[in-house]
């Protein structure tokens, strides 16, 4: 079985106030091509396939196009298309039914009294199991090892086994992400590994924007990554997986495919931090042909000047790139106690690192319960904003 794993392609993300539909629809061309080349079995899109769960008519556009051109490439194809964190997941079903006319199946909430809808078959080339992200309070336990039971006895021929979702899987690497540790990314605390089951051939992971293969002996967990950079610090390559399976129980083969970015984003300086003197004779040196993202990483004593951002902007109005924002990093003071934050770090720190520090300032116990509860009620508001 031959899979085209992709995933994170958040349409309708909009950086810094610039709209960003002409390199998205870039990615979806370079989609077509790419299933006109390879001809896959599967095209598996592994969530968050919208930025935002109220996407506009536009972008939702954007998308049933693309993935009728997709089909078009390929019609003997399935596609397989799962609803991430970011995504709703009701509303990614409201279409379930003439999308499966195009071979496309939408998969959007568990279903946990009727598991067989999980459990796509590819006639005479393999099982995909496809589960979208719920949160982990929501997945019964064993779920997953179920679903790979049932594939298994129906598997007598031994033909591959894929399965799919969109977690964090601990013992990844989360390089990009911000408010990231090794338990949670993204506001998805992070699963065992064990947790996910045994019996598949190869894990198709979505929600970690950097490609790589997780540690699991059998060089079979991966993470596609998204293919297009959502933030300046996935200032890494971005791809598809191209992957084929020859039978069950055998080792996957795996190619990546890059996808261009007709306007990459660029930080100045490329490494650490300049003054705010430095970084604008950067920005002036920058070449004017060249579109881009611009941030610039400025190391201040206390504050920039107040007209910093309108005199970058300007620097770089005669040139195609954008100049998004400056990223103030404060010089650090070993003496100082008190940590004041700008605004920028601020937006960048996790939510309940701001909650213990308030609560030590007001002379609160944060303890293990307290932030239990803070990350529980996090949790439910994330999901209450899917469903709306």
């Amino acid at each position: 079985m031959k899979i085209l794993h992709t995933s994170d392609w958040h349409l309708g993300h909009v950086l810094y106030g610039y709209d960003r539909t002409d390199e998205q629809q870039n990615m979806l061309d370079q989609m077509v091509k790419i299933v006109e080349k390879q001809k896959p079995d599967v095209f598996l899109l592994c969530g968050d396939v919208y930025h935002t769960s109220q996407p506009s008519a536009a972008v939702q556009t954007m998308l049933t196009d693309g993935m009728v051109n997709i089909h078009n490439a390929h019609p003997q194809m399935k596609i397989v298309m799962t609803a991430g964190n970011h995504d709703s997941g009701t509303k990614h079903e409201i279409f379930r039914t003439p999308w499966r006319a195009l071979g496309v199946y939408a998969i959007g909430q568990l279903e946990k009294e009727n598991m067989d809808e999980h459990i796509i078959e590819v006639p005479e080339k393999g099982y995909v199991i496809a589960v979208p992200y719920a949160n982990e309070r929501n997945i019964p336990d064993g779920f997953f090892q179920q679903l790979l039971d049932r594939v298994a006895e129906r598997n007598s021929e031994g033909l591959p086994v894929v399965l799919t979702a969109h977690t964090t899987v601990k013992g990844c690497d989360f390089t990009g992400h911000d408010h990231a540790s090794e338990y949670s990314v993204g506001g998805i605390d992070s699963f065992e590994l064990e947790q996910m089951g045994d019996g598949y051939d190869y894990l198709a992971l979505g929600h970690i924007h950097h490609e790589q293969f997780v540690h699991s002996g059998k060089h079979n967990v991966r993470y596609c990554g998204t293919p297009l950079a959502v933030s300046f610090d996935e200032s890494f390559p971005h791809s598809v997986s191209m992957v084929e399976i020859e039978k069950h129980g055998e080792k996957p083969v795996v190619e990546k495919i890059e996808i261009d970015n007709p306007r990459p984003l660029v930080t100045l300086p490329t490494e650490g931090a300049a003054s705010w003197e430095e970084a604008k004779e950067l920005l002036e040196k920058f070449p004017d042909d060249i579109p881009a993202y611009l941030r610039l990483n400025v190391e201040i004593d206390d504050f920039l000047p107040v007209e910093a951002n309108e005199e970058a902007a300007s620097l770089a109005k005669r040139k195609k790139c954008r100049f998004c924002y400056i990223n103030a990093k404060r010089k650090m003071d070993r003496q100082s106690e008190a940590k004041v934050l700008t605004v920028q770090e601020f937006q960048e720190e996790n939510p309940v690192e701001i909650a213990k520090r308030y609560a030590e300032y007001s002379g609160i116990c944060f303890d293990e319960e307290l932030e239990s509860m803070f990350k529980e009620a996090m949790a439910v508001v994330a999901e209450d904003s899917r469903n709306d």
